[in-house]
């Protein structure tokens, strides 16, 4: 798309009664030698409705390769794309564009009642399950009977207080436990190990995967499930900043961790490594 964004860091993006969103983002595989049965899962789509967020257009193109798909919502609601191609030649590129609108006056995002009870928002996972070093982090938290937002923005700030952040040194199997131990890591290191010290205490939370405005990569950061009137209320906090997520965020999925919103993944035939390229630009289109 060849529109022109606005400076995002003249605006004042939370006090907005709109923002509208342009989101263009690409993966590109390349191979040695020609490959065979590929099959592709992207979750790089926005959600039809996240709370304010609206999903306004989107178009996603395959090059490369002559590709069938299937646009499904997996178990958490996240828009889920899978991709079957039969033969690539030499490279195969996904490239998405999406419009996203935020209205401010339609809230935050919203669970059912139920969520506050939900083993997938209260469970440990393999990359967020607890060791020594996390409980005795959760111990010395506050009492548990203060209001459970104030627990999750001294969660928050003491994940950011823990972790210094740093590209290269841990990976996407790296668990909250390992990261911590190193005290080192990236958004989705901070982002599993607020979610253990959530499930020590009894806050149910859940990993989100998106975008920040002015970052170069996809982003990650925390939704922590509160009691609304008659519903659950779900509040985003981002460790990585130590604050909680406003307008210059754009959810795209959420799940239980890293492995269930993983942006792309998959699996081919043949003897061939690949390399992965990937490029993404996200910018506000206008704002009022």
């Amino acid at each position: 798309m060849t529109l022109e964004l606005l400076d995002h860091r003249t605006l004042d993006l939370d006090a907005a009664q709109r923002v509208t969103y342009v989101i263009e983002q690409s993966f590109r595989y390349e191979y040695d030698a020609p490959v065979q049965s590929l099959r592709q899962r992207l979750v790089i789509v926005p959600p039809a409705r996240h709370g304010g967020q609206h999903r306004r257009a989107s178009q996603l193109e395959v090059a490369g390769a002559q590709a069938r798909r299937q646009l499904r919502r997996d178990q958490h609601g996240n828009v889920v794309t899978w991709l079957r191609a039969e033969h690539v030649d030499v490279a195969v590129e996904f490239r998405l564009a999406a419009i996203v609108e935020r209205i401010r006056s339609d809230g935050p995002a919203r669970l059912p009642f139920e969520a506050l009870h939900s083993p997938a928002l209260l469970s440990p996972t393999r990359l967020t399950a607890a060791d020594d070093r996390l409980r005795d982090l959760a111990a010395g938290l506050p009492s548990t009977a203060a209001h459970p937002l104030d627990q999750a923005d001294w969660i928050c700030d003491l994940v950011h207080a823990s972790l210094k952040y740093a590209d290269g040194v841990t990976s996407v199997r790296t668990t909250a436990a390992e990261a911590l131990a190193g005290g080192r890591g990236v958004c989705q290191d901070m982002a599993h190990v607020m979610l253990a010290l959530c499930h020590l205490v009894g806050l149910p939370a859940r990993y989100v995967s998106g975008h920040l405005i002015g970052q170069g990569g996809t982003h990650a950061w925390v939704e922590v499930a509160v009691p609304g009137t008659r519903d659950a209320i779900a509040v985003p906090f981002d460790p990585s900043h130590g604050r909680r997520a406003g307008s210059t965020y754009v959810t795209i999925a959420a799940g239980r961790d890293y492995s269930d919103v993983a942006p792309t993944s998959g699996s081919y035939v043949g003897t061939s490594a690949s390399r992965l390229t990937a490029q993404r630009q996200v910018g506000v289109l206008a704002a009022a």
